[in-house]
């Protein structure tokens, strides 16, 4: 073997040494930087656990009020319309009791009123046949 291929070997040699090395850096800081990731990962699972647990109690709870507000809703619909029902009722029976009578008795003071001015009028027109003569002499035409 020449020299200059002894030497390109020594180079070849050196080469592949550095590339080795340089592989198992990376191999080693690859698995560093796994195991970082994985401390990481656990430490945000710890951190995130309360998280999701506090937010599904949040869930239930809302779940629970909103079964409540539904409850109440339903309940507060009965209310009222069992108040609109009563009230419609009283009036039927204030209308019945009241102003039925009241609006009869009024059409009987009215038909009193009438037969009254009716008499009074029957007077009137006996009194006017003698005031009629009288008021003849008086008129200028």
């Amino acid at each position: 073997m020449t020299p200059q291929s002894d030497l390109f070997l020594g180079i070849i040699a050196v080469a592949t040494l550095v590339m080795a090395l340089v592989q198992v850096g990376a191999v080693i800081f690859a698995a560093r930087l796994g195991r970082r990731v994985q401390q990481m990962m656990t430490a945000i699972q710890q951190d995130v656990r309360p998280l999701i647990a506090r937010a599904n109690s949040v869930a239930e709870e809302a779940s629970k009020t909103a079964a409540i507000a539904s409850s109440q809703a339903q309940k507060i619909d009965a209310l009222v319309s069992e108040l609109t029902r009563r009230v419609e009722e009283t009036s039927i029976v204030v209308q019945q009791a009241v102003v039925t009578p009241a609006r009869e008795t009024l059409a009987l003071v009215a038909g009193l009123k009438a037969g009254l001015a009716a008499l009074k009028g029957l007077r009137d027109f006996r009194g006017r046949a003698g005031r009629v003569e009288e008021e003849d002499p008086l008129f200028i035409g």
